[in-house]
């Protein structure tokens, strides 16, 4: 398919460690994830339902200085925050060439990996990660034949909500359509932002 679904969404954290620990305590699950290799960082995941999860990454203290900047702004954050998320796609070449068409360009096609704490790798494509934070735009990725993530995830929790804020909803939307996520609820609001609520059995968190 061209148009995808949520993939994840992406809780950037200085500390990735209480940042877990944080969410444990208000009912929110995560497993292990793996190390970026050269990125200088590391995730957790929750499974939230329908296919999609929940990425909480931050600086991995058992990796070397990266020599560059961590993605998704880790570097200069305070706190936790929601930063970024991902629509997936099957064939990502079709759907950049179709957002392209559309007026958006995601930029090119790159591959990634990473090992699980269990030994398997998993590999899969995407486009770049945002440079600017919160994006309100998504990036597109492909997992081809690898287990995607929600399946090993830590489970219990669902995405209750999630939308996009900006302060200008109609541009907003035209981006959403073009990379295939025209369904995601937009909201006005002064500044950029991205705001989900998880379901968790011990009632809702909100990443925001």
């Amino acid at each position: 398919m061209i148009g995808g679904v949520i993939d994840h969404l992406v809780l950037a954290t200085p500390e990735l460690a209480a940042t877990v620990a944080d969410l444990a305590r208000q009912g929110l699950a995560t497993s292990p994830g793996g190390a970026h290799d050269g990125l200088g960082t590391r995730n957790a995941l929750a499974d939230l339902g329908g296919g999609a999860y929940l990425e909480v990454v931050g600086p991995d203290p058992e990796q070397p200085d990266p020599g560059r900047p961590r993605p998704f702004g880790i570097d200069g954050l305070r706190g936790p925050r929601l930063v970024a998320w991902a629509v997936r796609v099957d064939d990502l070449d079709a759907a950049i060439a179709a957002a392209r068409a559309r007026g958006h360009d995601p930029g090119d096609a790159r591959d990634m990996a990473r090992v699980r704490g269990d030994g398997v790798r998993l590999a899969w494509r995407l486009t770049p990660l945002p440079s600017d934070v919160p994006a309100v735009a998504p990036f597109l990725i492909a997992w081809g034949d690898t287990e995607h993530p929600s399946r090993t995830a830590a489970p219990g929790a669902r995405l209750e909500s999630f939308a996009v804020r900006h302060p200008e909803p109609a541009a907003a939307r035209e981006r959403l359509a073009a990379l295939g996520a025209a369904d995601v609820t937009v909201e006005r609001a002064p500044e950029p932002a991205l705001h989900a609520v998880v379901r968790t059995p011990s009632g809702p968190v909100e990443l925001a």
